[in-house]
């Protein structure tokens, strides 16, 4: 029998209820995602080098490093809008070679301006990415399985951020700064080829409606008015678009979380390799390692089980997810405030760890629980506005410890740094607030929608 195809005319429709491809789009998609994060990584090794060899001040370095930022957080709505619109296989293998091309580019680059032009347009790139990916593996994973699916897609992030730094400054360090660029760019081109070959598109909604589901399938939620959603329904107006994020509050709370949570992440990420060398007299290079391998591990490890937890916890009542990311940044911020206070090497490492693990917790259900509140056809929309409102406001962190850093009253810079890190838990702990408040907001649009019917 020939496969039928989607309205879209997109090639045969994925199918969806088979157990089999639903877990191989995660791990096709887990290893596109691995690449978009070793090649935004790659940079940050290099730097040290880019300074010698090009003369570059700090400035100049921060430049480069925040061209991404900027670039990917103006483009994120956008590239939701588009995933809502086009076909998500296109976009996620087009994305996938332009950014390998621009991270092939970066090996050639000669002055500043061409670093800041090239991390831009990998950041324009890379932006078109998540919403897709996230959008597609909504609509090939129920329910039921989602959170599980998103938690492992979820760990290619760490992996990447890992692997992709600690490659990338190895072969920096013997070959060359650009050697990393020029052997990620091409692999992720023969990435994409052979994930145009296996991936399907499916028709949005196909894991929320009501036909074509078994098992852990059948398990439904309302999703803002999803339940019954026609899979031929014609995708929404712009204005449309935006009225159901807007009007969605449990929607903006978690948009709201997601800006907190970024904020203490980039903290991590931008930090923890100074202040290790500062206050702890790490080597420069075990102080990068030792940041990113003990927060990231630990988040790897913790998300595939945190999202199944989550999977078990959604079938008893509709916001289990979220509260399982309350848990995450609640106790989490225990562990954020011991990391910055601490002066001890043991509990420090015993702190980054368990940050690492509740990271995980919340990590585990991003955009998972922000889908149950938006219905299929808006949801790459909502993916890309809940990117810009993280990247955004989540890029303030590093600035703001560094002011503290430089204006404290502590006694020194590292002891000023320190507490502007502890401080960092506070910030999760009203990340944890605005969660509970998306939790109650979406019980009530449950009950609303039930006593409605």
């Amino acid at each position: 029998m020939e496969p039928a195809l989607n309205p879209a005319g997109a090639g045969p429709a994925a199918p969806t209820t088979c157990p089999g491809y639903k877990w191989r789009v995660v791990l096709m998609l887990w290893f596109v995602c691995f690449f978009n994060y070793a090649d935004r990584q790659a940079i940050s090794s290099v730097l040290p080098l880019l300074a010698k060899d090009f003369n570059f001040d700090d400035l100049q370095l921060g430049l480069i490093g925040s061209a991404f930022a900027w670039i990917y957080a103006g483009a994120a709505p956008f590239a939701g809008m588009a995933a809502d619109r086009a076909t998500r296989k296109k976009i996620i293998i087009a994305a996938c070679v332009v950014w390998s091309c621009f991270t092939l580019a970066t090996a050639w680059c000669g002055n500043c301006s061409s670093f800041i032009f090239v991390r831009a347009l990998t950041g324009l790139a890379e932006a078109f990415y998540f919403p897709a990916a996230m959008s597609l593996i909504s609509d090939v994973h129920a329910p039921g399985t989602r959170s599980r699916a998103m938690a492992l897609h979820q760990s290619a992030v760490y992996a990447g951020t890992i692997l992709g730094s600690w490659l990338a400054a190895v072969l920096a360090e013997k070959s060359g700064w650009n050697v990393p660029f020029l052997m990620f760019g091409p692999i992720g081109i023969l990435l994409a080829i052979f994930v145009s070959r296996f991936l399907r598109e499916p028709e949005r909604g196909a894991a929320d409606g009501g036909c074509g589901r078994s098992g852990d399938e059948g398990h439904s939620s309302l999703n803002g008015g999803t339940q019954g959603l026609r899979k031929s329904a014609p995708p929404l107006s712009v204005a449309e678009t935006w009225k159901i994020i807007f009007r969605s509050p449990a929607a903006m709370f978690l948009m709201a979380a997601f800006l907190c949570a970024n904020f203490v992440a980039f903290i991590f990420l931008t930090w923890t390799p100074k202040f290790l060398f500062d206050k702890f007299h790490y080597s420069l290079g075990a102080a990068g390692l030792t940041g990113a391998v003990f927060i990231n591990l630990a988040s790897a490890v913790s998300v595939p089980f945190a999202g199944l937890i989550a999977d078990k916890c959604v079938r008893r009542f509709p916001t289990g997810r979220m509260l399982v990311q309350f848990s995450g940044l609640l106790a989490g911020a225990v562990f954020v405030f011991l990391v910055g206070q601490t002066a001890n090497v043991g509990v420090l490492i015993l702190a980054m760890t368990c940050f690492g693990i509740c990271k995980g917790f919340y990590d585990s259900g991003i955009f998972a629980s922000l889908y149950d509140t938006i219905e299929p056809r808006a949801r790459g929309s909502a993916a890309g506005l809940m990117n810009t409102v993280g990247w955004g406001g989540g890029a303030l962190g590093p600035v703001f410890v560094g002011w503290v850093t430089k204006h404290g009253h502590y006694g020194s810079e590292s002891a000023n740094m320190g507490h502007a890190i502890a401080l960092g838990g506070a910030v999760y702990l009203i990340g944890a607030g605005l969660l509970a408040f998306a939790a109650f907001k979406h019980a009530r649009q449950r009950g609303g929608a039930a006593l409605a019917r």
